[in-house]
């Protein structure tokens, strides 16, 4: 089974960050979620659309979800990259870490477009969820019949 990261896609960091997970991602042990995608709540009705746009959502494989900076930690160790996330969860930087996240995904697209020169994937314009959703489909990489284990 795989980790399933639900994360923004009309925003340009967070999609470059999946993209960089993708491709490290070699023994397939990640399924990378669009929330804006056509499909998404026929496919996971127990993901709440507007809670996910707020905070980064991750589901281990038995079905426990995991916020912000676990599901970060956790899908860049699935990949064996940036081992020092695994500091972040400390107890005592865990608190200061997640208010800086918190922060962080508040802000995303300020942060974006600071960085990026752009606040949205689709020409710095947000798409709304009727517009994405015409858009974006499901992955093929995250199919519903994943039958390997991943160890977490």
């Amino acid at each position: 089974m795989k980790f399933t990261v639900f994360y923004d896609g009309n925003c340009p960091l967070c999609a470059a960050e999946m993209t960089l997970l993708a491709n490290y991602d070699h023994h397939s042990r990640l399924c990378l979620e669009d929330i804006h995608a056509r499909d998404f709540s026929q496919r996971y009705p127990n993901i709440d659309l507007q809670a996910a746009d707020q905070i980064l959502h991750g589901q281990t494989p038995d079905g426990t979800l995991v916020y912000g900076l676990d599901v970060t930690a956790t899908a860049w160790g699935l990949v064996g990259k940036k081992p020092w996330l695994k500091v972040l969860r400390w107890p005592l930087v865990r608190w200061f870490a997640d208010k800086a996240y918190l922060f962080f995904a508040k802000h995303r697209m300020g942060f974006a477009f600071f960085l990026t020169g752009r606040r949205c994937i689709n020409n710095d314009v947000c798409l709304n969820s009727a517009e994405a959703s015409q858009r974006r489909t499901t992955p093929p990489h995250c199919a519903k019949n994943m039958d390997e284990d991943a160890d977490f």
